[in-house]
């Protein structure tokens, strides 16, 4: 990098610069410097892919370094060291804990394409105007702020986003329906006896504990005012109801990564379990019978974002925006999306997808052809329709989202206590 940090749109804002970019496709520092970026991003595994980091040194030309880590992890650095990354792939519950630190700095919508493009449940909550709003933190909650130096999230669509919304999901329970062998229907399956020694959740507080209030209430166990944000009361009454199961040998393992709960599925020993979308599809990769069941309570779910270091500026912060630019124009959504996600702008990933796989994964049609992830695995085979149906059927259908509730403190400490109990 030239020791001149100039923006590019500080550059193009002066009248010789402005002159020189008439006469050139791009402009001329831009393209020298471009190549001289690294960028550092980190997130979980569910996003932070190496293809991702080949396909944007080939299409942009800078360098983006990946680091994966599990969801704990990631709320950490970001939180404490906002010195290590230039990049955030966060989920919006974390930016919940994140954005009171400072250590992300508001983005501009008007300098992304395809803003008016997403989806109306990371402006409004709505993923039609009939919609009703799930419970828990919902991204459009804590998706804006009202400008650029702003503390507290906006209570309405402004300028300033705090994340991009790039990728989300509608999740629930993964079954092994080869070893089960009868219909799974309803979250309080989790601790049924039938289960004893073959179930699992997974052993993130903030997204478990939405597990955990699923199955209570399914059960009929516990009706609350509002999952995504216990009273002590109804935290603590759902720990003595695990805390039961668990002592009575419900669960097989508490898993904290993608690959752990990939292998407790694949190899039989659980059999009802938490589960993330590719997960299942790591597991039918291996010829295995795995299937991420619709449950008439719903979903619960999730979604992320990419945020910006407050300390990225000039040519490092045009490199970003350029990348954010980039990610929602098509080629990431349609390889997220092969993997069972859904894009924040499904109209730029259906032009890198097939129609066979545009009707698989989005529209919940049969496939009329094998469908593969994009590892070249086969998934499904033609006659086969998408476990929950369409986007709008999976998505419609979400119960509550991941959360950090104002009990959050007490509800990890009764977390904790019930992982060691």
């Amino acid at each position: 990098m030239s020791k001149m940090r100039y923006s590019r749109r500080s550059v193009l804002k002066s009248g010789i610069a402005a002159t020189a970019a008439s006469a050139l496709p791009a402009p001329m520092v831009w393209a020298q410097e471009i190549k001289d970026i690294t960028l550092r991003q980190f997130g979980t595994g569910v996003s932070n892919l190496n293809e991702v980091g080949q396909k944007v040194k080939e299409d942009l030309g800078f360098t983006l370094e990946m680091t994966a880590l599990d969801s704990d992890s990631v709320t950490q650095r970001a939180a404490t060291q906002p010195d290590s990354f230039d990049i955030a792939d966060i989920e919006y519950w974390i930016c919940k804990k994140v954005w009171p630190t400072g250590n992300l700095q508001a983005m501009d919508t008007s300098k992304i394409a395809n803003y008016d493009k997403i989806v109306g449940i990371f402006k409004d909550g709505k993923l039609t105007p009939e919609s009703v709003i799930a419970q828990g933190t919902a991204p459009h909650t804590v998706g804006f702020v009202e400008g650029p130096d702003s503390t507290t999230f906006a209570t309405e669509e402004t300028q300033w986003m705090t994340l991009i919304p790039t990728i989300y999901n509608a999740d629930t329970l993964g079954i092994r329906p080869d070893l089960i062998k009868r219909p799974i229907d309803t979250w309080a399956e989790l601790l049924n006896p039938e289960f004893k020694g073959k179930a699992s959740i997974l052993d993130i507080s903030s997204i478990g504990i939405m597990d955990m209030a699923m199955v209570c209430e399914a059960m009929g166990e516990i009706a609350y005012g509002d999952k995504g944000n216990m009273t002590k009361e109804e935290i603590d009454k759902t720990f003595a109801i695990f805390t039961e199961a668990k002592r009575a040998g419900q669960f097989r393992a508490f898993w904290k990564t993608f690959d752990e709960s990939v292998n407790l599925m694949a190899s039989g020993e659980v059999v009802i379990q938490s589960m993330w979308s590719p997960a299942i599809t790591a597991v039918k990769s291996r010829g295995i019978p795995c299937v991420y069941q619709p449950l008439k309570e719903g979903y619960r779910s999730w979604g992320g974002g990419i945020g910006l270091s407050k300390s990225l500026t000039g040519m490092e912060l045009d490199a970003a925006y350029e990348y954010i630019n980039w990610y929602l124009s098509g080629w990431v959504g349609g390889f997220l999306m092969r993997q069972g996600y859904y894009s924040a702008v499904p109209e730029t990933s259906k032009e890198f997808m097939t129609a066979n796989e545009w009707g698989y994964w989005f529209e919940g049609k049969e496939a009329v052809e094998p469908i593969s992830n994009p590892f070249g695995d086969v998934m499904a085979q033609a006659g086969e329709t998408r476990d929950g149906g369409s986007f709008y059927e999976r998505m419609g259908s979400v119960a509550c989202w991941n959360a950090v509730m104002d009990e959050n403190q007490y509800m990890v400490r009764k977390w904790n206590e019930f992982i060691a109990s």
